[in-house]
């Protein structure tokens, strides 16, 4: 009789875990989403899910642990933001459609202008609905990348822009050459700069002071490296 009531307790703890786990991740990922568009993700995961014909252990999924804002879900085919937030490529496609059609977004988290949407499922796949996915992905892009950016805008998108383009410089059939050899000889440059005797503020008379000259440098290099990045990209949608 104990083990059939510890058996049951245990059984009971499982389901009460699970469905504390579950609200844990729909509260987080709902408090994502920025204020000022919960309406609108709100009409719109409304309306994916009333079209969605794809059934639910079908989806290709990536990131097991990453959940897209907006349809609640894995991330199927995920496309990420120049400001890093990940969704699903036809969801995010989906809210520039409904929002608006004529104008860049604005990331349904952060609120920032989404000039850029990187796709981080693989090549590999050719099937029409990825296909269909590339071509909306490029169109955005065509129509949105080229905007003139600030240099706080440009300081936000570093991460997401530098983590791509260094995962391209070492990946097969990735950056072409010539924008390989241009990274290499940045970083090459700030590492000879740094181990250089010759500084504009010396470390042996300013101490930790001394080290502001590199990091402006490293900083400035970081920059140049993610425009070049930027306008890769751009000429790929011109071929």
């Amino acid at each position: 009789m104990q083990r059939y009531w510890r058996f049951q307790d245990t059984k009971i703890q499982d389901i009460c875990f699970g469905a504390l786990g579950e609200l844990w991740i729909q509260r987080n990922v709902q408090q994502n989403i920025h204020p000022e568009n919960q309406e609108l993700v709100r009409v719109l995961r409304e309306q994916l899910q009333t079209e969605q014909d794809v059934p639910a252990p079908a989806r290709q999924q990536f990131y097991t642990e990453m959940y897209c804002p907006i349809c609640l879900h894995q991330a199927s085919f995920p496309v990420e933001t120049n400001c890093g937030h990940l969704f699903c490529g036809s969801c995010i496609i989906a809210y520039w459609r409904y929002g608006s059609w004529l104008g860049a977004i604005s990331c349904p988290i952060c609120r920032q202008t989404v000039t850029l949407l990187l796709t981080v499922f693989g090549e590999d796949d050719q099937s029409q609905d990825v296909v269909r996915l590339r071509q909306d992905v490029n169109d955005y892009n065509r129509r949105f990348s080229g905007q003139p950016r600030s240099i706080m805008e440009r300081i936000m998108d570093l991460p997401t822009l530098l983590r791509h383009a260094f995962r391209e410089v070492f990946s097969v059939g990735g950056l072409f050459w010539m924008f390989r050899i241009r990274i290499m000889l940045c970083v090459m440059g700030a590492f000879f700069y740094l181990v250089s005797p010759l500084d504009f503020v010396p470390e042996a008379l300013f101490g930790v002071l001394g080290f502001l000259d590199d990091f402006f440098v490293i900083f400035l290099l970081l920059i140049y490296i993610s425009i070049m990045y930027r306008e890769v990209i751009t000429q790929r949608l011109t071929r």
